[in-house]
């Protein structure tokens, strides 16, 4: 074994719970333990917010340790009820298996699938879908107390909404996944974020029920802001892993403006930087404190796009913070094209700022304008009515700066 794998994550900051603690670590230290998180395809690429987990199971892997990726189409037809005001929309087996094929090429860029060494990659919905309803609620459902369930983070939240039965059984399903994989496998550990303990921690208690058997349960923190809110959202919606969906140039900058207070953390979470070389930053203030954020954003970029992707980002946001105008390399800015036809005799900067995905309403639009956080080469913006015309664009294109360090390109064509 290398560097037992649970002093790793616990000196990263990754561990916010952990049953069992000292027992875990000794196992880690003496032996390849097989362990699993699961994801629930409710989109065709996952997000930021993903990212944290997906390096935690890189550096348990990195350190002897074999994953399990549980891609939960059987979990997904119902839809977790944490943290939702609402029940998730229930998506067609279709877009499910379309959604997994889809995260499923993003997992390898983390993670060594295959061969004796290498991490699976499972479906519960090849055993969930199959469970005939009352044997299984025979079987396994005696196990949970429903005033215990209730009193779970899980579905707390939801009891005013109101809280369908048919949501109440996503905890036992999760928990039989569990089960099946220790059966299958000889998983005998569960990570996940930190707002899935209730129901990662009823997995470990249905083996030790069922099978009378030690289960392990560890959580990581989750990422969230200065004021405590989950990060991996922007105005214009989700960070997504997917370049299609956000492109490098805008994940690089959406880490680049990372918080000061949330810096060190980061490097720590979200690189494979050694924490000799981070802690070399906790001293760093100002122009240096500005270079660690560079220094995250492409570690983080270079991890999930590519080097050559990093090095594009990079030099493009060097130009720009440089510039101060948006001029200078714009190659890896990410861009719209709109036609001579759209723009007409012009267009609202409004409709404009909605056609590039850098407003979430055009009420959003309206007070930034107003705010004067819209530039438009160069020029502030300061009425939500102001109308840009072919005369903006110089050989056919035009940048529009949000706020102080999101660039965006308009090409006409």
């Amino acid at each position: 074994m290398n560097q037992n794998a649970f002093d790793i994550l616990k000196e990263r900051g990754f561990i916010e719970q952990c049953t069992h603690e000292e027992a875990l670590r000794a196992l880690m230290g003496k032996e390849k333990v097989t362990f699993y998180n699961g994801y629930d395809p409710t989109a065709d690429s996952l997000t930021a917010g993903h990212f944290l987990t997906l390096m935690a199971l890189a550096h348990l892997q990195r350190a002897g340790h074999k994953p399990i990726v549980v891609m939960g189409s059987g979990t997904g037809m119902v839809g977790d009820p944490t943290d939702k005001t609402d029940m998730r929309r229930v998506m067609p087996r279709e877009e499910v298996e379309y959604n997994i094929a889809c995260q499923k090429k993003q997992f390898e860029r983390f993670i060594h699938f295959g061969g004796g060494d290498g991490a699976v990659m499972a479906d519960n919905g090849d055993w969930l879908l199959q469970l005939p309803y009352i044997a299984f609620m025979r079987d396994y459902g005696v196990h949970f107390n429903v005033n215990k369930m209730l009193s779970a983070e899980t579905y707390k939240a939801r009891l005013e909404s109101g809280l369908t039965f048919f949501e109440m059984n996503y905890m036992l399903m999760q928990a039989y996944d569990f089960l099946y994989l220790y059966r299958k496998y000889g998983c005998i550990l569960q990570v996940g974020g930190n707002d899935q303990w209730s129901n990662i921690i009823a997995g470990a208690e249905l083996i030790r029920k069922v099978e009378n058997a030690d289960a392990y349960v560890l959580t990581y923190t989750l990422l969230t802001t200065a004021d405590g809110k989950k990060m991996g959202k922007t105005a214009a919606g989700a960070v997504w892993l997917d370049a299609a969906k956000t492109s490098p140039y805008e994940f690089f900058q959406y880490w680049r403006n990372t918080e000061d207070v949330n810096v060190l953390r980061n490097l720590q979470l979200l690189t494979f930087l050694p924490m000799d070389e981070i802690n070399e930053m906790k001293s760093w203030q100002g122009a240096e404190l500005n270079r660690a954020k560079e220094i995250l954003a492409y570690e983080i970029t270079k991890t999930v796009h590519g080097a050559e992707e990093a090095d594009k980002a990079l030099a493009a946001s060097k130009a720009l913070f440089a510039g101060g105008r948006g001029v200078g390399d714009d190659s890896a800015m990410p861009v719209t094209e709109i036609t001579s036809a759209e723009l007409g005799d012009g267009m609202n900067i409004i409709v404009l700022l909605e056609k590039a995905g850098l407003i979430a309403s055009r009420g959003d639009g309206r007070r930034l304008a107003q705010q004067g956080g819209i530039t438009v080469n160069g020029n502030k913006i300061t009425a939500f009515d102001h109308v840009i015309t072919e005369n903006d664009f110089v050989e056919g294109a035009l940048t529009i700066q949000k706020g102080k360090k999101i660039y965006h390109r308009i090409k006409l064509i």
